[in-house]
């Protein structure tokens, strides 16, 4: 694992960065997409039609919302809430992430951060999200693994960021959860001590209140501004 990047006690110093999947790594579209598909083929089944530019209207809204569900409201609005369980399940069928939806700054980023920190992936995912970050190269660079699948918790739970930070041997005050949804990752990662980057793409609001941009420790629109922005939390302690 990379060494410290200082040995002062009671520094700022970051020694693990934990890093989202979906929004961070991969363009979230690819849920967004696998959804769609899905509530498109149950509403078909009792003869009704899915309009896309409802759907991206109820996407927008929990993305702006940055809470609540978003199957939950989508089951709601196009099925019955009774059928979110069918529709998650459907959905995953069709979630996958193609080499495309890998966000460009992703590779050359984690080349910057290698050496300098432990990173872990952190996300709610299916344990076969793995396959893919093998495939597009991410995993060269991963030392900690905490899938939700396989941790068998969800963020904001504690337990799945407690699984990283335990694996890793970093004590919360030393470690950075870098992700881009505000009630899973950023309030999430508060939860337990960690400090919070806010990746504002994806499931980010399309448009940040003032009030979400001053919940996380920093915000940045992409990964390529992340080492920089981990070399100021340092300085700011």
């Amino acid at each position: 694992m990379p060494p410290h990047a200082t040995t002062e006690p009671g520094s700022g110093r970051i020694d693990l960065v934990l890093l989202d999947v979906g929004g961070p790594v991969y363009d979230d579209r690819a849920y967004r997409d696998a959804l769609l598909r899905a509530v498109r083929e149950l509403a078909a089944e009792d003869g009704r039609e899915v309009d896309e530019a409802e759907f991206q209207q109820v996407y927008d809204e929990r993305r702006q919302a940055q809470g609540g569900s978003l199957r939950t409201a989508v089951a709601e609005r196009f099925l019955t809430a009774q059928d979110r369980q069918r529709l998650s399940e459907r959905a995953e069928r069709y979630w996958e992430y193609p080499p495309s939806a890998l966000h460009d700054d992703v590779l050359p980023t984690l080349r910057r951060l290698a050496g300098r920190y432990t990173i872990a992936i952190v996300a709610n995912q299916r344990a076969v999200v793995v396959d893919a970050l093998r495939r597009d190269g991410v995993a060269d660079f991963v030392d900690v693994w905490a899938i939700s699948e396989v941790v068998g918790a969800e963020k904001p739970d504690p337990r799945i960021f407690q699984h990283a930070l335990r694996e890793a041997g970093v004590d919360a005050a030393h470690a950075v959860h870098v992700g881009n949804r505000l009630d899973t990752d950023v309030r999430g990662a508060h939860r337990v001590g960690l400090r919070a980057v806010w990746v504002t793409r994806g499931e980010a609001p399309p448009n940040p209140t003032p009030e979400q941009l001053a919940e996380p420790d920093v915000a940045v629109a992409s990964m390529a501004e992340l080492p920089e922005a981990l070399e100021k939390l340092q300085a700011a302690r």
